[in-house]
This record gives structure tokens, sequence and C-alpha cells, in this order.
């Protein structure tokens, strides 16, 4: 990212030994081979008390992803993680049904304050655009309601703070929601624009259980190949779906371009939220600098790059898989990273400031 320095994380050990990232119980092996004893001292931390953390990164950073591999890891009865914009879609749905709609309004009577009044909300919330976003104290309501359906757990929340005036909320975010006195820090995600086009122009997603891929960069173990259009396709490969062929999301061809004011919203609130005192920082980033990588990290921390030749002789596809550089966004030949090496980065980080809690 232009102008913040993110460190880059040291995963690489003296006596390292080489895991199949994709394959989850090789995967677990591996966290606890990097990070065993930081693992230990989250889980006993959460036997006696919980946190809050604010994901900020830009759109296809990887929030979900990392925060659902780290609760995997953790416990993932114990940790929760929500969107704000999945809240808000799913009270979208919810205030279809007059019964549903009803409760929320009661709550919201109850709980709601803010310089709108109620009936206003309403109207944004039923016919809300992208340029005329819901008010924070409104979101902070709605937020209250989500935590208090999850009872004593950890919360990951994306996508709050939102915007600008919304940072120095998250300051408070605890007391204004009436929230448990427990830790709470940011976890701010340094992903280059190339990764996440990429991310974007390749993805796949199942018609039948909704589940994403990348055919560039996260294959799954089924592919298919069309001879009449000499294509290739990810077969989704969850047993429920009898290897339906994913497809792309409508506008993913033209990758970051549709969300580049998106971006760069992002970036100032990551920037700005990088140089708040007072509150817990930790920093997450994807790639490493080439001529630095052999150093910080193993080869198969690296994230690949999957091309695709069909075997005629032996009627199968033939994958071939190769480091994959990009350029970061300062223009240094980079490679990127798989996602288990930034969670390593990130259960170091957690367990160092749960020591200070």
């Amino acid at each position: 990212m232009k102008g913040v320095e993110f460190p880059i994380f040291k995963t690489k050990m003296d006596n390292d030994r080489k895991f199949n990232l994709s394959d989850p119980k090789e995967r677990e092996e591996y966290f606890f081979f990097k990070a065993g004893d930081e693992i230990k001292d989250i889980r006993k931390f959460l036997e006696r008390s919980a946190f809050i953390v604010y994901l900020l990164g830009k759109k296809s950073a990887g929030k979900g992803t990392y925060s659902k591999m780290l609760s995997e890891v953790i416990d993932p009865e114990k940790i929760d993680h929500f969107s704000i914009g999945d809240m808000v879609r799913d009270i979208d749905e919810e205030i279809k049904d007059e019964g549903k709609k009803n409760e929320l309004i009661k709550f919201l009577e109850k709980n709601y304050r803010g310089w709108s009044s109620l009936e206003e909300v309403m109207d944004i919330l039923q016919g809300r655009s992208t340029t005329n976003l819901l008010p924070t104290d409104f979101i902070l309501t709605l937020v209250k309601r989500e935590i208090a359906k999850r009872g004593r757990k950890v919360i990951f929340i994306d996508g709050f703070p939102r915007n600008m005036d919304q940072i120095s909320y998250s300051l408070f975010f605890r007391d204004l929601i009436g929230y448990r006195d427990d830790a709470d820090f940011f976890v701010l995600i340094d992903v280059p624009e190339q990764v996440i086009d990429e991310r974007i122009k390749w993805r796949k997603v199942c018609p039948k259980c909704n589940t994403s891929r990348n055919l560039k960069l996260l294959p799954t173990s089924k592919i298919d190949y069309d001879k009449e259009r000499d294509e290739f396709h990810l077969l989704c490969d969850n047993p429920k779906c009898d290897e339906v062929r994913m497809v792309e999301k409508e506008g993913d061809k033209a990758g970051i371009d549709p969300i580049r004011e998106r971006l760069e919203m992002d970036e100032k609130l990551i920037k700005q939220a990088f140089n708040l005192y007072g509150i817990p920082k930790i920093l997450l980033r994807n790639s490493v600098p080439a001529d630095k990588a052999e150093e910080y990290v193993s080869e198969y921390e690296l994230t690949p790059e999957y091309n695709y030749e069909w075997n005629e002789a032996e009627n199968k596809v033939d994958i071939k898989e190769t480091p994959w550089t990009i350029k970061d966004d300062n223009g240094v030949e980079s490679y990127s990273l798989m996602a288990p090496p930034v969670v390593v980065s990130f259960i170091k980080q957690l367990a160092d400031i749960l020591k200070r809690a």
C-alpha cells in the first residue's frame, strides 16, 4: 500500500518442513508447527474472556478467509465473524416478512437513538442506494442486535468503520453498543491491487452451494475441458453438488475497475486507522518482495499460479503449477502469500496483544 509500510512477517523456520496447505489436516498440522504455543495461549485466554476485532481491508482482501481460518484453528465455537453488508442484506429480507418486520421495529423503538427519525431510517433501509448509506447510529443499533444473538463470543466485525466519520465511532464501539469490557483492536490488511484484480477476474462460483474458487489461483480438485470452446472449467468438488460446473459472477471480467472508488475509500480508512493512538493494531501483509522471499517464507507458502493443458493422449487435463509473480502497489516485484502464512502472522500478533490485555 502506498504511503504505509506493513512489516514483512517471517514464517520460515530453521527446522521447516513442507505442508500441503490445501489439505485441511496438513493445514492444521502446519499451524501447530508454526504457532503451537500461541494457539494454546489464545485458547487459554478464551476460557476466561473474549475480544472484538474490527477487520479493515479492501474488498476481496481476504477478511472473511483469514478470520474463518483463524476461527477454525483456535475454536470455531467461541469465535463468530459477521459482515455489516451481509447483516443489512439479511434485514432487507427480514422486513419482507410482516411479522419479522414488526419484531425489528419493536427492537429499534427500544434501542435506537440518532439524529434521523426511525421512520426516515426505515425509508432508507427499504429504498437505499449505494450512494445513500444508512446512518452510523442506526448501524450501531443493528450491530448491538446482531451481537446479542451470539452470546459471549469473540466477534470479528467486517465492514465497520465504512467511512471516515465512522473511524472515531470505532474507538468507543464497545461502550456505544453496551458490549462487555473486553479487549478490542483493529486488524489492517494490505493486499496489492493486482492480487484483488486477479481474484475477481478469475473467480468462479458454484451455482448450488455458492462456494467461491479461482480458476487461476485456487482451483477445485476437478477440472473440466470444453473441446468445442477450448475452455477449462472448475467443477465443484462438494459431494452434494454432483460436480456441477462453476460459473463466473456477472461483472467479474471487469476486475477492480467498477469498484475503484470503493478501493480508494478503503485505503483511506486503513491509513487513518494505521495512525490512531490507544487501540492495538494487527498488521497483515499478503505479499513479500521477490528478493526477500527466500529469507522470510518457505516456497510452499507462496501463492501458485495454475495453468491447464488438455492431454489428448490420456484424455485428461494436465495442471501446471508455478510461483505467481506480481507487482505490489509500489511497483516492487513480489510474490503473493497463501492464506495460512498470513494467518500465522495473525495468530502470533494476536497472542502478543492478549498477553497485555
